[in-house]
């Protein structure tokens, strides 16, 4: 056994990269996912597609390699996390689309809950706040609004799951209906001091029992492939959301590391140990992983909108022909020209939790170009992602030291340098960007003893660059000033009511 195979199922593509015992990539495959927009608010995509695309990178991605089946000790899932499917146990077909993590068309359900007095409850059980980005109100509109939904549910014929769950499901033929910890504890459902799915929560939420996956270790062995999928069974050993797989592959598994990952939203979390940490600043307090029966917390803090900007200057705006082009054009000017924009197309995450607010581009003037607007759309992903961290370290009371990134975006020089700048503290690159699928096959290999320890994983971390911070303090201070006053002016736009239409 001489490899493990990722899947990282995420919100704009499916991806299966090797990973050889130093922790190299030896080769990866990846198909894009088309979104649904059935209507403002909404974000859909096909079951289907997830898994015809999971499947067919995983086995492209074994041709690449030159390896048989026979060769992988182990596979690990990560997903892009809270998007939630319901399918028919019996028939194994989806019942509606997969409502995506940054659907808002529960907005009004949440505000509904809020009013009659759940919002403390929920937090303290679950670390999370009221807000359509986690599970359940998505999985109650689907019992309530798809027909004879609720009627197959209360006959135990409906499965419920993240997308961590519809791909077990798939890949074992329907024998595993599973999460692990960490994807269960993004439900909303999910109480993180028992670690069991909690009742009073159910309740609230109107959801019945008999739809809920079993909950395990992030690291263990969930299952076997089917046979013909592959060409051999193979063992499925770890599973973990998106933001806590990367998390353990930046190997941030002492309380207060903390990284940072820029793809189609950017999320921050900060190992905080052993006991969750209650926040104070509208962060989340989330399960990181379980691992040899110790249950390991986090603070998180969710943007939204982070590279999915540059997709939009790229698709909507059209001032850029591809993704990466856009450093180039950012680089066509010193500075933003004062121009500060708030890409709050689904309204604003952490520390915010604005489902009101819109998108917004403020201090254009006759001079303003396609440059200025281009740098000011990466420069919101650093601000975004600078407010966080200013809450985190309010928090767990402790300065942090420094910064580690991952992602697609962070292979963009200009926004690090940026980032850093904003920040205050070295931020540190990887050689290896894309530690999602990293943390999910380290978690598989240890189960399958491919490594031994965390302290064995650890060792294969390298640092690609280091950016220093090279502006004043005072500096920075301004142009947090200025981005918070460009916040405040998007914020709370929408009237109540209109992101369901």
């Amino acid at each position: 056994m001489s490899v493990v195979l990722a899947l990282d199922q995420g919100t704009s593509s499916s991806r299966a990269i090797v990973f050889d015992h130093n922790g190299r990539s030896l080769a990866m495959a990846q198909m894009e996912l088309a979104p649904i927009f059935p209507r403002p608010g909404s974000v859909e995509q096909d079951p289907q597609e997830i898994w015809r695309t999971q499947l067919a990178t995983a086995q492209q991605v074994i041709v690449q390699a030159g390896i048989a089946a026979t060769d992988i000790a182990a596979i690990g899932i990560t997903n892009q996390r809270e998007t939630t499917l319901v399918w028919n146990r019996k028939t194994g077909e989806p019942v509606y689309n997969a409502i995506v993590w940054q659907d808002r068309r529960t907005t009004d359900l949440c505000e509904a809950l809020k009013s009659a007095g759940h919002a403390g409850m929920v937090t303290r059980k679950t670390g999370l706040i009221i807000d359509p980005y986690f599970s359940a109100t998505k999985l109650r509109w689907i019992l309530d609004q798809v027909p004879g939904a609720r009627k197959m549910a209360a006959r135990g014929d409906l499965a419920f799951g993240t997308v961590d769950s519809w791909l077990l499901w798939k890949l074992t033929a329907g024998a595993v209906h599973a999460t692990d910890i960490s994807n269960a504890s993004r439900t909303m459902l999910f109480n993180i001091h028992s670690g069991q799915w909690d009742h009073e929560l159910l309740a609230v939420m109107d959801i019945p029992p008999s739809v809920l996956p079993d909950v395990r270790s992030s690291s263990e062995l969930f299952g076997h492939t089917s046979g013909e999928l592959l060409g051999t069974p193979v063992p499925i050993a770890g599973v973990a959301g998106d933001q806590q797989a990367a998390l353990f592959g930046q190997t941030c598994f002492a309380p207060g590391s903390v990284k940072n990952t820029y793809g189609t939203g950017c999320f921050m979390l900060m190992n905080v140990g052993e006991k969750p940490t209650e926040s104070g600043n509208k962060l989340l307090s989330t399960v990181a992983w379980r691992l040899g029966g110790t249950t390991h917390y986090a603070l998180e803090g969710s943007v939204f909108i982070g590279g999915a900007v540059v997709q939009w200057l790229r698709d909507s705006l059209g001032i850029i022909q591809s993704s990466k082009d856009v450093e180039a054009l950012a680089a066509g000017v010193e500075n933003s020209g004062g121009v500060y924009f708030v890409p709050a197309f689904a309204g604003l995450g952490s520390p915010y939790w604005d489902a009101y607010a819109r998108g917004s581009i403020s201090g254009l003037t006759r001079g303003t170009t396609a440059a200025h607007i281009a740098r000011a759309a990466l420069e919101s992903i650093a601000h975004q992602s600078a407010d966080l961290l200013e809450c985190m370290q309010k928090d767990y009371g402790q300065p942090v030291t420094e910064m580690r990134v991952d992602g697609g975006a962070a292979e963009n020089t200009l926004l690090m340098q940026f980032q850093a700048d904003l920040l205050g503290v070295p931020v540190l690159r990887p050689q290896i960007i894309q530690t999602t699928a990293l943390g999910a096959a380290y978690l598989a290999g240890l189960a399958a003893h491919f490594w031994e320890s965390c302290a064995d994983v650890a060792r294969h971390w390298a640092v690609d660059r280091v950016f220093e911070p090279r502006i004043s303090r005072d500096e920075a201070h301004f142009l947090r000033r200025r981005w918070k006053k460009a916040v405040a002016r998007s914020r709370d736009w929408e009237e109540p009511g209109a992101a369901t239409e």
